[in-house]
């Protein structure tokens, strides 16, 4: 019995374990395997990337101090973040890779940036 391709159904030749005909075709059929998955993280990714980008840019221009409608009028995602640092006086920063801010309780944002991250670059 002559096996085929699990891709585009050709009669593979060569070893009788070979699932595929071509490197092309066993990297379409994982590319298809893995679609979902891959779309999630790219998604993810990108919105970490933006909202990354958007505490950097305000920050870089010398805002430490913003409300918190200003972010969400940029397009920030406050769902979205990578980590969550308490500061030894009970503060809690939610961070986007190096940059983060801390909730006042007038709704303001406190913006930061973490050093010890810069030392990676």
């Amino acid at each position: 019995m002559e096996k085929k391709c699990l891709d585009c159904g050709r009669i593979i030749r060569g070893r009788t374990d070979k699932k595929f005909c071509s490197d092309q075709c066993r990297n379409n059929y994982n590319n298809r395997l893995n679609r979902n998955t891959n779309n999630y993280i790219r998604n993810v990714h990108g919105l970490l990337r933006k909202n990354r980008r958007i505490i950097a840019d305000l920050y870089n221009d010398g805002k430490t101090r913003v409300h918190k409608d200003a972010l969400f009028a940029l397009g920030y995602n406050f769902s979205f973040f990578t980590h969550i640092i308490e500061s030894t006086g009970g503060e809690i920063f939610h961070y986007c890779f190096e940059y983060g801010y801390c909730e006042t309780e007038d709704d303001f944002l406190e913006l930061k940036e973490n050093s010890r991250y810069l030392d990676y670059q």
